[in-house]
């Protein structure tokens, strides 16, 4: 997959996972506060570059640390909001950040990898379409999210947790322009 054969005039959406994508994955613990939201190498740049090749640009994000009562609703939206600052400082955009805070076995349809969240991307983007949509992530989840949608999967292992999907369309060591094509 190149995405550099994209353009904006293809009408293709990316939807990007949070944590372990775009910032460091707390291993046991949740991003609670800004203080503990810290991007990874690359991530503001790529953000940047994704404008040149994808119409819409959407962060989906499971967060049960909201579900648990270990962060508030308000906690998160801080977070967010410091991470949309730093991404429009740096040059870049995001159109929607989705979240859902249901706890892991909750059956809620918003959490991946149930498509509830790309639903509500396509309700409020009605152009969306997801076989021309890519998902990148980080977990099985997030692909699964991905192929139930019908979107291209992309699989990034910068953690290194020595799962990698057999389903994913591609695979990659960090969400990096370069290792995009």
């Amino acid at each position: 997959m190149n995405l550099k054969n994209l353009t904006t005039k293809d009408n293709w959406s990316v939807f990007i996972d949070r944590d372990g994508v775009i910032n460091r994955r707390i291993i046991g613990n949740y991003v609670k506060h800004i203080e503990d939201f810290h991007f990874l190498d690359g991530v503001l740049d790529t953000i940047t570059n994704f404008q040149k090749y994808f119409k819409y640009i959407f962060i989906v994000t499971n967060q049960q640390g909201v579900g648990k009562g270990e962060m508030s609703t308000e906690d998160l939206k801080n977070i967010h909001d410091y991470m949309l600052q730093q991404i429009i400082s740096a040059g870049g955009r995001v159109d929607a950040i989705y979240f859902c805070p249901a706890l892991k076995d909750s059956g809620d349809k918003c959490r991946k990898p149930e498509i509830g969240m790309a639903l509500s991307a396509q309700k409020d983007f009605p152009e969306v379409d997801f076989s021309k949509s890519i998902m990148i992530g980080d977990s099985i989840s997030d692909m699964a999210f991905g192929k139930n949608a019908g979107m291209k999967t992309i699989f990034v292992d910068a953690q290194d947790k020595g799962v990698k999907p057999a389903n994913a369309d591609q695979i990659i060591h960090r969400l990096n322009i370069e290792y995009l094509g």
